[in-house]
């Protein structure tokens, strides 16, 4: 079971965390919603909770909820800019499909 960061990614969140001025790293979580079932969230963690798995990537601390490894192994999390949009972008090899909008998703 792996979840990483591309080397963008990683530039962004260890910048995000210093702006912050603290913090352990990411936390990649996944929430009942959408039209599709599921959908990706990112969130800056101060402290491991209990039941956290932790992957280190790029110098980045990565934690995943081991209830909810099962739809995200494998994923690879990205930072993208496309004009003056910019997020995360997630390519996760158990997707089965896609919202139309691209908000959620189905494993």
């Amino acid at each position: 079971m792996a979840i990483t960061l591309t080397p963008t990614a990683a530039r962004h969140v260890l910048a995000s965390l210093q702006h912050r001025g603290k913090g352990l790293g990411v936390r990649l979580g996944v929430s009942s919603t959408g039209c599709s079932g599921y959908a990706y969230k990112i969130d800056y963690v101060d402290e491991p909770q209990p039941g956290d798995v932790t992957f280190e990537t790029h110098g980045v601390t990565l934690l995943v909820d081991e209830k909810k490894l099962g739809l995200v192994d494998g994923t690879e999390v990205d930072f993208v800019r496309d004009g003056l949009n910019e997020g995360f972008r997630f390519t996760n090899p158990l997707e089965r499909d896609r919202c139309g909008c691209g908000e959620s998703f189905r494993v």
